[in-house]
Parts: structure tokens; sequence; C-alpha cells
């Protein structure tokens, strides 16, 4: 008789936000005035965004709504959204957003990174996805990528900055960082960057930071795909070319 095999159950909203809450609820009011020095690359990459009037973003992950913020400030005719697990987070980002004055251009949600419905925010679709260090954060960041993809339009663009996988860093310097993240819930998605590096070139860019610290990736509009992007982070590691 074959023995039965248990999958883990994929996680939940109550349960991952709830990890999420007591995560952040004593940091919340200092995050952005820390993260300031570690989370790499963010405003290299809002200032490159190059936002049409009238473009929606949506920002998964949206934390206290730093980015969102400036994303707002660069860019006054964009709409722009976000979707974070953790309520806590949320509370600090709709005050900050409320005192910046942009509640009528930035709509946030509770919600699962892979449940993203733009349906959910009233709207059919967005022009560009961001995922700001959250990939590193999100259980399942495979369905997150996915759900985030599936949301774009026909011309579409997605984004990503996050930690890399340290190598240029030494042993000593990598495993300290390795280990201080776990700390924080946080692991790098080494086997999507080293996908990134094999075949970004048929569906964006990709830049890596100094000591292969962080990395940005941008894609190209959809319509101009090579390749199915899911084949950048399928766990079986099987590349699929574009219908």
């Amino acid at each position: 008789m074959a023995a039965s095999i248990s999958m883990p159950a994929a996680p939940s909203l109550e349960t991952h936000a709830g990890l999420m809450d007591r995560v952040y609820r004593p940091q919340r009011h200092l995050y952005d005035l820390t993260r300031k020095y570690y989370l790499l690359g963010r405003d290299k990459l809002i200032a490159e965004l190059a936002l049409e009037a009238d473009s929606t973003l949506i920002e998964v992950g949206c934390g206290t709504g730093r980015n969102l913020i400036a994303i707002a400030r660069k860019y006054p005719k964009a709409q722009l959204y976000g979707l974070d697990a953790s309520e806590i987070m949320l509370e600090t980002a709709r005050d900050k957003i409320r005192r910046a004055g942009l509640e009528n251009r930035i709509h946030l949600r509770h919600g699962l990174a892979e449940q993203l419905s733009p349906r959910s925010f009233g709207v059919q679709d967005f022009e560009h996805v961001l995922f700001s260090y959250s990939l590193s954060m999100v259980p399942d960041w495979r369905a997150a990528l996915e759900a985030g993809v599936a949301a774009l339009s026909a011309s579409g663009r997605w984004y990503v900055v996050d930690f890399a996988d340290f190598g240029g860093l030494g042993f000593i310097g990598k495993r300290a960082l390795t280990i201080w993240l776990k700390t924080f819930h946080v692991t790098p998605r080494v086997e999507f960057l080293s996908a990134l590096e094999g075949f970004s070139g048929a569906i964006g860019e990709l830049a890596l930071l100094g000591g292969r610290y962080a990395f940005i990736f941008r894609s190209s509009p959809k319509l101009n795909w090579e390749i199915c992007p899911a084949s950048l982070w399928r766990a079986d590691h099987s590349f699929l070319i574009k219908p």
C-alpha cells in the first residue's frame, strides 16, 4: 500500500497576515527610517518607471506606502494601487497617504499577493505591476508572480527590486546577511534570479547592484515578450516558448 503524502497547505490570509502583523507591529513607525539603508535600488527603479499620464500601477506588498507616495509625487497623473497582507502596515500607509494629501490617487486593499485581482480595485487590469522587496517575504512567491503578470494589460510591464544572492560579499558577509534576514522572515529568491540571468533578455532587462546585494528587473511590454514569463519561475525549470 502506497504511503500518502500530505502537501503543505497554501498560506491563508489569516495566517500570513497574522505573521506579518506580529513582525511589523513593533517596528512599523521606524520602518521607513531604517529600511532606507538596506532596501537598495527602490528609488532608482521609481525614477526609471517613466509612467505616462493616467497610467495605472499597483505595488504588491506596498507596506507603509513609502514607494507609492514617492511614485505619486514623481508621476502626478498616474493612478496608483497597493496590496498588502498586513493590516498593521496598511494602517500606517493610510495615515501617511492621508497626510500627503493623496487619498484620491492611491487606493489600498488588504489581501495576499497570490490572490491579486484587479477587479477588487474596480479596474480591468493594471499597466504596471511592482514588487519591491516583497517576493522575498511571500511564501508562495511563484503564485504571486503568476497573479501579477495575469493582472497586466496587453501592453503592461512588471518590475521587481529585491535581494539578490550576495555572491560578491564573501562567505562571511553572505552568511551573516542571510541569517539576519531570516529573523524578519526574508528569503532571497535566488532560483528566480538565476532564471532571470539566463532568460531575462527575452522579456526585459536585469541589473545587479554591487556585491550582488540586490537586483532590479524591468520587463518589456507584454506584447513584446519572446517567452512565456511563467517559465522563469516554474518549479520544474521547464522553459516554455511563448506561443
